[in-house]
């Protein structure tokens, strides 16, 4: 850097002068300059040079193309985020406040919401004997009825819990968690090594479907989890049990047609049938969410749609 040796002498006149505050702010100047030109202007575009790289190693040697990698890796939009998956490292189930969907104002919504789709709702019962009351509570609990479906990038949130592997970008990770609201180191470090092939199994099937269906991987937005559209299906579960609702020849989870057979589709799958005894639709509906609180609470809302029909 030329500039610096007449940085150098303005600080000597200064000093000569008398004038020392003005010839601290120089000398901090004189230290900081050097490491700020050698930063890239963005911190987000510096990590898609080296953070992601392991990973998309990875995905070049399980057969995806390694310019178009480079493409979506090379993105600014696309970074290392662990403000998104730390959340996911904090989440306690029990904080959850599923009181709110049964009160008489959701509801009331979530009635509106199937006249709406009365159409769409009829044609999954008869497809998947699944009932429009239980497809109902189930968009209302995961995304409002489809008004709130997540705004985290999927592709960051699961490129970071895949490349979590790398014990430099669990350090990372951990050191972003706030003290009080980290699980135990032992917690954290058993959690990290079965979540990361997961999200490792999930990154590629966003990646399928985002091209089999002409998506901008990029572009999709969904839970911190990596969970995506009306539905709050996992990419891996878009491949394997999304159905096109609307029969437009596209699977659109962002659709309300499609979210809605698809979540019939899925349900069926576990075992949803026609005149399905309370207990084992409880047990079908861990299977979307493995949690006692949210199967309990789509049942209290299906009983709460059914009585106000």
């Amino acid at each position: 850097m030329r500039f610096i040796p007449d940085i150098r002498r303005t600080c000597d006149q200064l000093y000569s002068q008398r004038r020392f505050a003005s010839c601290r702010w120089i000398l901090v100047l004189m230290i900081i300059l050097p490491v700020v030109a050698g930063r890239p202007a963005s911190t987000a575009m510096a990590q898609a040079s080296y953070v992601f790289d392991g990973l998309q190693q990875r995905l070049n040697a399980d057969g995806f193309n390694s310019a178009e990698l480079k493409k979506i890796f090379g993105r600014p939009e696309v970074f290392f985020d662990a403000h998104s998956v730390s959340l996911f490292f904090m989440h306690n189930e029990a904080q959850l406040d599923y009181g709110q969907f049964t009160t008489k104002a959701r509801i009331a919504a979530a009635r509106q919401y199937m006249l709406l789709h009365r159409k769409q709702l009829d044609a999954a019962e008869k497809a998947h004997g699944v009932p429009k009351e239980i497809i109902t509570a189930i968009i209302l609990v995961e995304t409002k009825l489809g008004t709130y479906l997540g705004g985290s990038q999927i592709i960051n949130t699961l490129s970071t819990m895949a490349s979590l592997v790398d014990p430099g970008l669990r350090e990372k990770l951990w050191h972003s968690i706030p003290p009080s609201r980290r699980l135990s180191r032992q917690a954290f470090l058993k959690k990290v090594k079965q979540k990361s092939q997961w999200a490792y199994t999930e990154l590629k099937a966003l990646l399928v479907h985002a091209n089999q269906q002409g998506i901008d991987p990029v572009a999709i937005r969904g839970s911190y989890a990596g969970a995506m559209g009306i539905a709050q299906f996992m990419p891996t579960n878009v491949l394997s049990l999304a159905e096109d609702g609307d029969q437009d020849g596209r699977i659109d989870l962002f659709d309300h047609a499609d979210a809605i057979m698809s979540i019939a589709s899925y349900l069926a799958h576990y075992g949803w049938r026609r005149g399905i005894s309370r207990d084992k639709a409880y047990r079908v509906l861990l299977h979307y969410n493995y949690s006692r609180y949210y199967a309990n609470t789509i049942l209290k809302i299906a009983d709460l749609l059914k009585a106000r029909s």
